[in-house]
């Protein structure tokens, strides 16, 4: 099994432990998913986090319906949580979520190790790119949901 490795960080003005706040909410989670993936919350509230806490989620990719259940591996508020993907698409699948006061706000750094069912060339063309177009949107939902900020 392959493994794939992408890092994003996002520094916004707030303290780290009010972003993480936010964070530790499951349902805030199709907040910060793009329109396109339909992405949905199974899970009936209240969800709570903690370590081996199991939450489902559903969302579409193309024209695929799909599930997903992650489990809270480590819980370690207000600095950081990983998540593992339980049942999904990917072969792999650990995110770890970090929260650091950096110059008068919150850095968030992602760090997601993954593995795919199928080749490089799917990696390449199709998988990469939806995670970065997903990260990338995530930075302007996180600043929308918690904003806004003066410039």
């Amino acid at each position: 099994m392959h493994l794939y490795h992408f890092e994003s960080e996002h520094w916004i003005p707030l303290p780290h432990d009010e972003v993480f706040d936010f964070f530790s909410k499951a349902t805030n989670l199709e907040r910060l998913m793009p329109n396109w993936l339909d992405f949905q919350t199974l899970s009936p509230p209240p969800i709570i986090m903690q370590e081996g806490t199991e939450i489902d989620y559903q969302f579409k990719l193309r024209f695929l319906k799909m599930k997903w259940r992650a489990r809270i591996v480590d819980w370690s508020p207000p600095h950081q949580f990983v998540d593992e993907q339980t049942k999904g698409p990917y072969r792999f699948w650990r995110h770890k979520h970090l929260f650091k006061d950096v110059e008068g706000g919150c850095l968030i750094k992602d760090c997601v190790d993954y593995a795919i069912p199928l080749g490089w060339l799917i990696h390449r063309w199709w998988v990469r790119p939806d995670i970065e177009r997903i990260f990338s949107i995530r930075k302007h939902a996180v600043e929308k949901a918690l904003g806004p900020f003066p410039e």
